[in-house]
């Protein structure tokens, strides 16, 4: 399993809190990419329910990642 920001980013409109099979039925209705699909496939099921991205990908970038001032525009 793998992901990168352009996959991850074909969750950020998903209806968290979500499961895993709410997930991938998400992913298929809004037409992700396969890769997305098979990373959400892969995660062991254990019926735990995901609150945001970075639950499934605990690397995900967030806005205090990219260092960008807002104050100073």
């Amino acid at each position: 399993m793998y992901w990168t920001l352009e996959l991850a980013s074909k969750l950020e409109d998903a209806p968290w809190p979500a499961s895993r099979d709410e997930l991938i039925d998400y992913a298929f209705r809004s037409g992700a990419p396969q890769a997305v699909i098979e990373n959400l496939q892969d995660i062991e099921d254990e019926g735990e329910i995901y609150e945001s991205i970075e639950d499934i990908w605990s690397e995900y970038p967030t806005k205090e990642d990219f260092f960008f001032n807002e104050d100073e525009y």
